[in-house]
């Protein structure tokens, strides 16, 4: 990896503080949003070449939004709590005026009529959504690869995968594009590349963050590189939005919450996932390690076994395959070989189901939340790996790499989409290789604040990521 240019090395202290510091400087007017966009920018144009994190990425707009954030903190009248900081949005994720290509080159995007629920409510408070972030074709991949976009690259080593399907908001946290990004997950797609990152990602009660358009599991969530900078994105992007018919009735929480008194919480100890493949035995200790942490603050732990099966999980795969077929029988055959191969063959075989296997699949995300469910009558707290696999290539469509098995990846993860639970990935430690491995902290449904502050505690105890990637200019091999 290429050391910092001499121009971004200035950059890297502001860009890499918490956001509120950051929020309160600008408040205090010993720093001014221009100045801090400026030094954003520079790391982006520095490092973009190589980690194809972003799209639509407008520096002369976030500029001007900038100055006018600026101006506004010298009258006194800052939008609301976020004005001037910059965020990241998936592109799945409407923004008004923008093209939602859905990472595939099969579409032909039209500009989005309106800000979905998350933008709207990012943009009231002020925030500069200065880039999209890139995601897999259709948003059904854990990884990088897209027909549309350029392959993005996981910054702790660029070889590597950075997860999916909110890719570029992975690679662009973990590069220091900024604290704060939002993805979107329905089975792990927030907390599988903030994983393989180092991020803290955060897949919230189901409903609590409104999002449009909805289905069953999808959530928006956070991925930053602390703990208080989600709190902060989750004050904001949690208020009421009518679009969303499923959302839960709106409830301030306490987001910035502190360290929790763990005493005599019954915490579970999940390391097999039921199914799928096993997690790799550094992903096994790190998580180990970390429920031990718990123990030694006075948390009961014990094993728990796996909520998912494999009937579960092939069941949401054909329903998922087929809804997705249905997806391509929509495009022209031109259109359709402009699919990513990996997803054509995936969805194909729902051409060849029945209805029957179709409605049998779909009743396999109730029994997922029963299972769910039926965890949390033992334990308070479920702790588990967030990803099995320390890492995979970058050009990999999924860590098996194969369209048979699309979802050996995610079963520690997706049952809690369907069961509606919040969930998080925070970093545990890192491989031999050098790969950060996530643990999941689960907790029963409406308990957010608890996942925020074991998460907290778990981040207290383990202390601040210090070794976080920078990516530097490309070496041309052309003497200066």
């Amino acid at each position: 990896m290429s050391a910092p240019s001499e121009k971004s090395q200035g950059a890297l202290n502001v860009l890499d503080r918490p956001a509120a510091e950051i929020l309160t400087e600008f408040r205090n007017q010993t720093l001014s949003p221009v100045d801090y966009m400026t030094a954003l920018i520079d790391r982006v144009e520095t490092a973009e070449p190589q980690v194809n994190a972003l799209y639509l990425f407008r520096p002369e707009q976030s500029l001007a939004e900038a100055q006018a954030a600026e101006a506004r903190y010298a009258n006194g009248t800052p939008k609301g709590a976020l004005d001037g900081m910059p965020v990241t949005m998936k592109e799945l994720i409407a923004t008004k005026g923008d093209p939602v290509p859905m990472g595939t080159a099969a579409i032909d995007p039209v500009p989005a009529v309106a800000d979905a629920p998350t933008s709207a409510r990012l943009r009231e408070d002020g925030a500069i959504l200065f880039a999209k972030t890139t995601c897999p074709d259709y948003g059904m991949l854990s990884s990088g690869l897209s027909s549309f976009h350029p392959l993005s690259r996981n910054p702790w080593d660029l070889t590597q995968n950075p997860g999916g399907s909110s890719a570029g908001a992975a690679s662009a946290g973990a590069a220091g594009y900024g604290p704060l990004h939002i993805g979107t997950d329905i089975g792990g797609s927030v907390r599988l590349p903030a994983g393989w990152t180092g991020l803290f990602g955060f897949k919230p009660t189901q409903g609590r963050v409104p999002i449009d358009p909805y289905y069953t599991g999808r959530c928006a969530g956070p991925m930053t590189p602390t703990v208080a900078d989600a709190a902060l994105l989750m004050d904001v992007i949690s208020r009421p939005d009518w679009r969303d018919a499923t959302a839960l009735p709106y409830e301030p929480l306490n987001w910035d919450t502190p360290t929790a008194n763990v005493t005599g919480l019954k915490i579970g100890l999940m390391l097999e996932a039921g199914c799928g493949t096993d997690a790799d035995p550094e992903v096994a200790a790190a998580v180990a390690q970390a429920a031990a942490v718990f123990a030694s603050l006075g948390a009961e732990v014990v094993p728990i076994e796996p909520v998912l099966t494999r009937t579960m999980l092939d069941g949401l795969d054909i329903a998922w395959r087929s809804r997705f077929w249905g997806m391509m029988e929509d495009l022209s055959p031109t259109q359709r070989a402009k699919v990513l191969p990996y997803i054509h063959d995936w969805a194909e075989v729902g051409a060849h189901a029945t209805a029957q296997d179709v409605a049998r699949g779909y009743e396999q995300t109730f029994a997922m939340r029963r299972a769910a469910a039926a965890a949390f009558q033992q334990v308070d707290v479920i702790l588990s790996p967030v990803n099995p696999d320390v890492s995979y290539p970058a050009d990999w469509a999924s860590p098996t790499n194969d369209p048979a098995r699309p979802f050996e990846h995610i079963c520690f993860t997706v049952p809690w989409n369907m069961g509606e639970q919040p969930a998080c990935s925070i970093n545990c430690g890192f491989s031999q290789s050098g790969m950060p491995i996530g643990l999941q902290i689960v907790a029963p449904r409406f308990q957010d604040e608890l996942v925020f502050a074991l998460a907290r505690t778990y981040e207290d105890w383990r202390g601040p990521i210090q070794n976080w990637p920078r990516i530097g200019p490309v070496d041309t091999g052309n003497p200066s």
